[in-house]
């Protein structure tokens, strides 16, 4: 019996995922959430948290309900919130509504939740039954349970490289290595994450938008790493702010005068401690954090990679391989500044899945804890 009812909470608790997918892209930094009601064995109503700033999902699905929800079961992706935010506490009104069962995937790691909603549903006399399919929730959600753990951005490295681990030619050029199925998909990335971050190098080389170039996509904000502020007045991240906003991270030692150029442009200047005579990665993320952005799509060049692991902000790495030989001494790869002196201090890595993506390759990676 106990079996049978697993199988059941894990039968609607898949469905609570797929409805929360729903709202990729459109909820940062809130998570990605899903409910599912379900009363004498049958759907009665559905939801999902469809925006930020706007209803949860357990309201959408109550809202939903083809009956009275009374005595029903509800299942959701993420623990209800128990306080008030921008809409009033889930726990609250399924207390209200008179839901018997709530059955929750994970936990919410939210300093503003943790726990608390749970204890408000059992203190009520609701039965709580926690942890269903935890660890796809918790994946589903990876970056708002890694913001609010670890007070930091998760910072998903990606890049594109030839069969032999090229990243441009010879003479620098890098469109295009991948296909135009690879090239799309990194569209979806960049209406996934919060932001997208690159080294000033590329935006004096290839001038680009950086922004995401599906239909009804969310533009994220843009991330330049410009220790003395080189970057052009006429660039276009800074001439269509309209679209997205642009962040110009510096090191304190940058002239003021230039500061004060690109804000009075529209762009927000941070400076952040020195490393060397560039940017402070760390500190940098410190200050991203304070500002609500919860996640980055890093698209840097070799040296900024290379920064990135070297310092430890990577959490994950998206590479795509395109099935050609570059070769050449003089062509970069994906992570180039100083690198590491022996092996054994190389970045391990912890594979997740390889894919075809049209002709190429893709690979998911997590970085593994050093030490």
């Amino acid at each position: 019996m106990e079996e049978k009812k697993r199988l059941i909470d894990m039968e609607y608790m898949r469905r609570a995922l797929a409805l929360a997918e729903n709202g990729i892209g459109k909820t940062s930094p809130n998570p990605l959430v899903g409910a599912v009601i379900v009363k004498n064995g049958r759907i009665i109503g559905e939801g999902w948290h469809e925006k930020y700033g706007e209803v949860h999902a357990e309201v959408n699905a109550v809202r939903n309900s083809v009956e009275s929800v009374e005595s029903a079961e509800i299942y959701v992706n993420l623990e209800p919130c128990c306080h008030y935010g921008k809409t009033p506490p889930c726990a609250e009104l399924l207390i209200e509504k008179g839901i018997k069962r709530v059955v929750i995937g994970a936990p919410d790691s939210n300093p503003k939740v943790e726990g608390a909603g749970i204890k408000r549903l059992r203190e009520a006399g609701v039965e709580v039954t926690v942890g269903v399919m935890e660890e796809e929730c918790r994946k589903l959600n990876e970056v708002f349970f890694y913001y609010h753990e670890k007070r930091r951005p998760f910072v998903v490295v990606k890049t594109a490289i030839s069969l032999d681990g090229k990243t441009t030619a010879p003479s620098g050029e890098s469109k295009w290595i991948t296909g135009e199925a690879a090239r799309n998909e990194v569209q979806h990335l960049r209406n996934r994450y919060s932001a997208i971050m690159v080294g000033i190098g590329t935006v004096i080389k290839d001038d680009p938008e950086l922004t995401c170039r599906l239909e009804g996509g969310k533009n994220p904000v843009r991330i330049i790493l410009d220790s003395s502020l080189r970057i052009k007045r006429n660039s276009r991240v800074l001439t269509d702010q309209q679209r997205n906003p642009t962040i110009i991270a510096c090191t304190d030692s940058a002239s003021s005068e230039r500061a004060s150029e690109m804000e009075a442009l529209g762009a927000k200047v941070l400076r952040c401690k020195s490393l060397g005579s560039h940017v402070d990665l760390e500190d940098l993320m410190d200050k991203l954090k304070e500002l609500a952005i919860d996640s980055i799509l890093l698209e840097g060049g070799s040296a900024v990679n290379d920064a990135a692991f070297s310092q430890g902000i990577a959490s994950k790495v998206i590479m795509y391989i395109a099935p050609k030989i570059i070769g050449g001494e003089k062509s970069k790869t994906f992570a180039g500044g100083k690198g590491i002196d022996q092996l054994n201090q190389a970045y391990p890595v912890w594979i997740e899945s390889i894919d075809r993506v049209g002709g190429d390759i893709k690979i998911t990676a997590y970085l593994k804890e050093m030490g």
